[in-house]
């Protein structure tokens, strides 16, 4: 199957020729076609899939061959999505489809300056990719107009609900027009998700690629026992022995991730931090840096785990496992796509095996423990210790604990932080390398 079989414009077909893009991922070969003859539709897609141009190319090609209904431009379709990142991701994308039409195409999000996007409006917008939050900002301004959309898209809904916009969204949707085409993508598809698409949807058809909660079975899995203490130095350790390799590197807090990252660059290695305390211009140069090989370590919260098209990624790091076993899916998605090899590396203090065992059962798999020389752990690992509270110093050492969304813990939360401030060095480890990402 190629793209000209799928029945688009040849404006858009001339864009991804340029693009090199000749042969639809199997999301857009499905959803395409159905999303082209008007249904609703609900795509079940892993991030990296390709699923921005399984709706965005039949959004545009509508669009395209339709004569703007309203005098100055409102909005005719509606893209809403959880982060700034995905914002600009999804917007870069659609332009990049669309660089051969005559269609406005822009992005509100919050951390951003309010006038820009007020005068955006102002001008006249086509397709506009929103988050939740700053949609209802300019609602409430009387800034944005929706009485005029036609197609509304809610890409990754599992992940806006996880962030508690299904207030915000319920608000949104009761001011769009009933007659519209709506499409609605998730990595899974939980009960709370499937009541809200019998809500707003029109028999839609599902198109489900990847089995919930899917892992590349092209990626590595791997855990490396080691005390909270000496995770920094281990990190050193296995990056430095990887030389060119790029590589996310996981963390639970924002000031853990900015610590690390200036760790990372004391110790001579490129390093940016991304997390939901930086602006939206700070946000921005990490990734670009990032992209461009000008840092090559991104250290994360997980805002990062979801949305980012960063090709050729060889390896991620877990260096604090995540609270919740299915944030492992998300953030190891980072390696591993379209078939090619990569490698999820974790760092499991003795006292955190109750969060490995979770991840185990997830996976239906044993991950391989290898000890590290030089960063042997003081104790065995815990596999049958019990989950730490969230809030509690688990991987932090010597630093602030949050919550997982940046509160503060409460003073009674109980630590496991073993020691406090060893900072030895035994650089000695061995680091595999591992084929690359995509």
């Amino acid at each position: 199957m190629t793209f000209e079989s799928l029945g688009l414009s040849p404006a858009l077909l001339r864009a991804l020729t340029e693009q090199n893009y000749a042969t639809p991922t199997p999301i857009q070969a499905e959803a395409i076609p159905l999303a082209l003859a008007g249904h609703d539709l609900l795509g079940g897609a892993q991030t990296g899939t390709g699923k921005t141009a399984a709706f965005g190319l039949p959004l545009l090609n509508r669009l395209s061959k339709q004569t703007a209904a309203n005098g100055f431009r409102r909005p005719r379709a509606l893209i809403l999505v959880p982060t700034r990142e995905l914002a600009v991701q999804v917007t870069e994308s659609l332009r990049g489809y669309g660089k051969h039409l005559r269609l406005n195409i822009s992005a509100i999000f919050g951390g951003a300056g309010m006038g820009p996007q007020v005068e955006m409006f102002r001008r006249g917008v086509d397709v506009l990719v929103a988050t939740p939050g700053r949609l209802i900002d300019h609602m409430e301004r009387g800034t944005a107009k929706l009485d005029s959309i036609e197609i509304l898209v809610l890409d990754e809904a599992d992940r806006m609900l996880d962030m508690g916009f299904l207030p915000a969204m319920k608000r949104i949707l009761a001011k769009l027009p009933r007659d519209r085409q709506t499409m609605l993508f998730s990595a899974t598809f939980e009960s709370q998700l499937k009541q809200l698409a019998l809500e707003f949807m029109r028999e839609p058809r599902q198109v489900q690629v990847a089995a919930q909660n899917t892992i590349a079975e092209t990626i590595v899995h791997r855990a490396h026992p080691v005390d909270v203490a000496r995770k920094r130095d281990l990190l050193v350790d296995i990056i430095s022995r990887r030389h060119t390799d790029r590589v996310i590197v996981f963390g639970r807090t924002k000031h853990g991730c900015n610590r690390l990252a200036e760790q990372l660059e004391d110790s001579g290695l490129a390093a940016v931090a991304i997390h939901g305390n930086k602006s939206q211009a700070q946000r921005q140069k990490a990734l670009r840096d990032f992209k461009t090989g000008k840092a090559r370590v991104l250290v994360a919260t997980d805002v990062a785990a979801r949305g980012l098209d960063i090709p050729d990624l060889p390896l991620v790091i877990n260096y604090d496992l995540p609270m919740v076993a299915e944030d492992y899916v998300h953030r190891i998605g980072r390696t591993g796509r379209n078939g090619a090899s990569g490698e999820a590396v974790s760092f499991v203090a003795p006292e955190e095996g109750g969060l490995l065992r979770q991840i185990q059962r997830m996976l239906k798999a044993d991950v391989e423990l290898a000890v590290v020389e030089g960063f042997e752990p003081s104790r065995p690992i815990q596999l049958n210790a019990p989950l730490p509270k969230p809030g509690g110093r688990q991987n932090q050492g010597p630093r602030k604990s949050h919550r997982p969304h940046g509160k503060p813990a409460p003073r009674h939360a109980h630590a496991h932080a073993g020691p406090k401030q060893h900072r030895s060095g035994g650089h000695s480890g061995r680091g595999s390398r591992s084929g690359i990402g995509a």
